[in-house]
């Protein structure tokens, strides 16, 4: 569930429950305005779970407590999780799933059918510690000998080009992707990469908790080499020269509020351009070996990096390059190492990045890598156990009921001037949708899995992974393809395509029922479609037009008032604390948060349409507007720890799951309406931002 570039285009925008912090002790011994249970209803929604609640809290104080605190408290974060959320429960639930569906596909049985034999032979070379083990780092040693082989910092972008082949991610990146002015087609793309910390900033924060960590991470680094054969002083003199080349890297790196800003990431360049903006890393080795399609042109996201990488390379002693290389092996090849390496991995990355006491049990590490490997694979026989024909067809409904929010919203704004309302219908009209799972299956006859060959294994799905994504330079924009695996719980809207994107894994209880009730599917899943449809006109998306293409469609004055609208949530949300001496970066998180307050007023329209001319039921003890909020609410549980917390609030554009609804609930008088707040409470306070 990061947000991070992967495979998937730069500016995707996803959903991503990247959530933070336990709900406060707040509470109210009455005042609950929501009506009590009847006697004769039902305690329990298939999608409404009433025991989660704290009815003791006053939802216009504290809503997230009235809608979580129960919740809260009979879930604690598990000792192998920095953090459990509603989202989490959701995903254990696919991972037994999965794991069912693996653990009958990797018994070596004959009759086993092609996908049942790929799936299964990957899931049981990873579970096979014993055989990785034995195998120690010889999986490894071509890559580490060809490093160790380099006579001349001229041998590097031949040195590099290897790495990336094998999925190890070494100074920068290079990708396919969609040119910005022209989406329609695929360009490569040249972008800044090859940090081991989370992100820039952990390089250069001063405060005691970023020193710390930054001294951790240079241990870790020691402890790692000397794993793999290094003496005690060779592996601190490396571990140095890694910090030093990794934060020279993280100098150059443009910062991701900045990345925000889509003409910041996009400077079309031909290939000579390339040659003169760094002359002394040959270029053109490199492509030749990472066997490049031919390219006329491409897009340097990030020109000063790649200036960046030329002054660490001339400036950094070849046996230093040499260290920084081999450290991003075993880093990106960490969990398929032996037993000592994935400790010592655990123990920083989880354990002192994010305060995780224990690791994953290995089956669920093996069933998150074989999603991530082949996930149109094994995303087949999820599909069949878990979605349907009937689940997309729902799903499809509600997206259509809530595009045709929007439409309206679009047509009511009172700011807005026709001429942009007349681009932003077009834009809307444009819009895809893709549930649950692809129409045409991805293609992996051509990777080779070997049982038993856990390392070499993940290393042909990283090259299969590599290649595939190259492929694309030079071929028109496939607007089929999915980011994600049909399993996964998350969804996002992609700019560049114009569409938005539902995996089959988040449509899935306790988010949506395939016959449950209407508001509170609405309040739960029709707010993940509303969010993602937003996205389509938060900060980023809204420069690209109906086409995908970068292209400014707003008038001057419209986009001055929505530049006006947009820094009110920036100012509300950066006021938001997730953990003790931290704020949320308002601008980070302003298009994750524009889409939530967008999304569930769109999925509120939505339900009242729904709703006009007919009888309100009440259900459980709440109107339908009560059981829409807390449908809502309840999808936002969620405890982590505190140094997960700390990460999060650096890195990730999503907001904690306590701001993400009361944040949200704070801006809607409608709530306010539901639950009888009074103007001035904490859940509706006198000021009130709104974009959409």
């Amino acid at each position: 569930m990061r947000a991070v570039k992967l495979l998937l285009p730069a500016l995707l925008v996803v959903f991503a429950c990247t959530l933070m912090l336990q709900a406060s002790g707040r509470q109210k011994a009455a005042g609950a305005k929501a009506a009590q249970a009847t006697p004769d209803a039902p305690t329990q929604a298939p999608g409404f779970d009433e025991a989660a609640m704290d009815k003791t809290a006053d939802p216009c104080t504290d809503f997230y407590q009235y809608a979580c605190g129960g919740w809260l408290k009979q879930h604690p974060i598990p000792d192998d999780r920095s953090r459990w959320s509603r989202f989490d429960e959701l995903q254990q639930r696919n991972f037994d799933i999965l794991h069912d569906i693996l653990e009958k596909a990797s018994a070596d049985r004959p009759g086993r059918t092609p996908l049942q034999a790929k799936i299964g032979d990957y899931y049981a070379s990873c579970m096979d510690e014993a055989a990785i083990n034995q195998k120690g780092l010889a999986p490894l040693k071509p890559v580490l000998d060809r490093i160790e082989g380099m006579k001349s910092k001229s041998d590097l972008a031949d040195t590099v080009a290897l790495l990336h082949s094998n999925g190890i991610r070494a100074f920068f990146r290079y990708s396919s992707t969609p040119d910005f002015k022209n989406a329609s087609q695929m360009i490569a793309e040249v972008d800044q990469g090859g940090l081991g910390l989370p992100e820039r900033d952990y390089y250069f924060k001063t405060d005691p908790k970023s020193v710390e960590i930054r001294d951790k991470y240079v241990q870790h680094v020691a402890a790692m080499l000397k794993l793999a054969g290094e003496s005690d002083a060779q592996a601190a003199a490396d571990a140095k020269s890694v910090m030093d080349i990794e934060t020279a890297l993280a100098k150059a790196s443009m910062k991701r509020v900045d990345r925000r800003e889509p003409t910041n990431i996009y400077h079309k360049m031909s290939n000579q351009e390339l040659e003169q903006l760094a002359p002394g890393f040959a270029w053109n080795r490199y492509l030749t070996g990472v066997a490049s399609p031919p390219i006329s042109s491409l897009n340097v996201a990030v020109p000063d990096f790649v200036k960046g990488v030329e002054a660490v390379v001339a400036s950094t002693d070849l046996e230093a390059i040499k260290a920084y290389l081999r450290w991003h092996v075993l880093d990106d090849s960490a969990a398929w190492m032996p037993t000592a390496f994935v400790d010592e991995d655990f123990n920083f990355s989880e354990k002192t990045l994010n305060g995780t006491p224990q690791q994953l049990p290995r089956w669920k590490r093996c069933v998150q890598r074989t999603d991530r490997a082949m996930g149109e694979l094994l995303g087949q026989p999820y599909v069949e156990q878990t979605f349907g024909k009937a689940g997309k067809e729902r799903t499809l409904r509600m997206v259509q009921a809530i595009e045709a929010a929007m439409r309206d919203d679009i047509q009511s704004l009172p700011w807005m001037s026709e001429a942009t309302k007349k681009a932003a219908l077009a834009k809307l009209q444009a819009v895809a949708n893709k549930i649950g799972y692809p129409d045409k299956w991805r293609d992996y006859s051509t990777l080779t899995i070997v049982r038993g060959d856990g390392m070499g294994n993940r290393q042909r799905a990283s090259a299969f992974a590599f290649r595939r994504d190259l492929n694309k330079i030079g071929k028109a924009l496939d607007k089929t393809e999915w980011g994600m695996s049909p399993p996964t719980v998350n969804a996002y809207y992609n700019p560049l395509e114009n569409n938005i994107n539902f995996p089959a894994g988040i449509l899935q209880p306790p988010f949506f029922y395939n016959n449950d009730d209407d508001a509170l599917n609405l309040g739960a899943a029709g707010t993940v479609v509303g969010h993602e449809l937003s996205h389509g006109f938060d900060d980023q998306g809204r420069k690209f037009d109906a086409d995908g293409n970068l292209r400014d469609w707003w008038t001057e004055s419209d986009g001055k008032e929505f530049e006006k609208r947009a820094a009110c949530i920036v100012d509300e949300y950066g006021s938001f604390s997730p953990v003790e001496g931290v704020n949320l970066n308002g601008k980070l998180t302003l298009g994750e948060n524009t889409a939530d307050n967008g999304g569930l007023r769109l999925a509120y329209m939505a339900m009242q349409k729904l709703y006009a001319g007919k009888k309100k039921d009440t259900r459980y003890g709440f109107t339908p507007e009560q059981r829409f909020f807390l449908g809502f609410g309840q999808e936002w549980c969620e405890a982590v720890r505190p140094e997960r917390a700390r990460v999060l609030a650096q890195i990730d554009p999503h907001s904690p799951g306590r701001f993400r609804a009361t944040g949200v609930l704070r801006n809607m008088p409608e709530f306010g309406a539901a639950f009888n707040c009074k103007k001035g409470t904490p859940m509706q306070p006198e000021k009130q931002c709104r974009v959409w």
